[in-house]
């Protein structure tokens, strides 16, 4: 399965696997050693500590190079005018409040929602996706169905 990014987010993640493989693998890798240095490893805690920080450290590793296997870079540039996708910013009315929001819609390793930056992934942000101005759509809340209306859609600066 292919997993869509923005050349801006697959170099954030190029960059935490470098900085992952070249300065915590090694410095780990050095608190074993220490730790094995103290003795009966059955009652090491810092021997366990560390071992645990390591497995913990080569999933993310495993994490990382697993979505760059499967990256699809998405250019913002080549979405439709208008048209709510990644790399866009979309003005809203939330109908059930009356309330105005604006959302910028990124992938999942951009999001952040509270800086309302919604993953395409998100239940909203699967909504808005290809919505044009003056479109109304739905998505599914804890509290319900929830009406959008959207009003106006822009790039953004992602």
């Amino acid at each position: 399965m292919q997993i869509r990014l923005t050349s801006a987010a697959i170099k954030k993640i190029q960059d935490e696997l470098a900085f992952l493989e070249s300065r915590e693998r090694p410095r780990v890798a050095e608190r074993i050693k220490q730790a094995r240095g103290y003795g009966d490893l059955s009652e090491n805690y810092e021997y366990h500590a560390a071992k645990e920080e390591q497995g913990f450290l080569e999933a993310r590793i495993r994490e990382l190079r697993a979505v760059l296997s499967r990256a699809q870079v998405v250019d913002a540039d080549s979405l439709a005018e208008g048209v709510v996708g990644l790399g866009t910013k979309v003005r809203v009315r939330h109908r059930e409040f009356d309330m105005e929001e604006e959302y910028t819609i990124v992938t999942m390793v951009d999001a952040d929602p509270g800086s309302n930056r919604i993953s395409e992934q998100s239940p909203i942000g699967k909504a808005l996706m290809g919505a044009k101005v003056g479109d109304v759509v739905e998505y599914s809340a804890p509290a319900g169905v929830q009406t959008l209306e959207v009003l106006s859609v822009e790039a953004a600066d992602v």
